[in-house]
């Protein structure tokens, strides 16, 4: 079990309201930050720097959403559901715009392939913690 889920289910204010949903959306939160941290530098070690300006920039934004998501996330105390909400829609707005440019470049670059996956993956997991939010 990750420590995010024993945190999650030790800490004594009431329970977010899909414990395993926002436990999942964290861990996903987090690898999907490494995987656009990972992916930018590897563009800015490709041979065509140029043509993925646009995934680097995108992939650090991503990163960057995603690590403040996974934060906010992280504290249910006095959560208050409407910065989930919001915090969480942004992130999946960033995750499926460096997806769709990084699947760009996925035939010519094997770490774009990896990290649209994962910015996928992290999409989803966004996807449904705010599906219980909004419930």
């Amino acid at each position: 079990m990750l420590h995010t889920h024993q945190m999650l289910q030790t800490h004594p204010s009431p329970q977010p309201q899909a414990l395993d949903d926002v436990g999942a959306c964290i861990g996903a939160l987090h690898d999907c930050a490494q995987a656009c941290t990972s992916c930018a530098d590897a563009c800015l070690g490709e041979s065509d720097i140029q043509m993925l300006a646009r995934c680097i920039r995108l992939n650090h934004d991503c990163a960057d959403l995603c690590t403040a998501t996974a934060s906010v996330l992280s504290r249910p105390s006095m959560a208050a559901p409407e910065i989930w909400a919001s915090q969480l829609q942004a992130c999946l707005i960033a995750c499926r715009a460096c997806a769709e440019e990084c699947e760009r470049h996925a035939p010519r670059h094997e770490h774009c392939r990896v990290c649209a996956e994962a910015c996928r993956k992290c999409e989803q997991a966004c996807s449904d913690v705010l599906s219980t939010i909004r419930q």
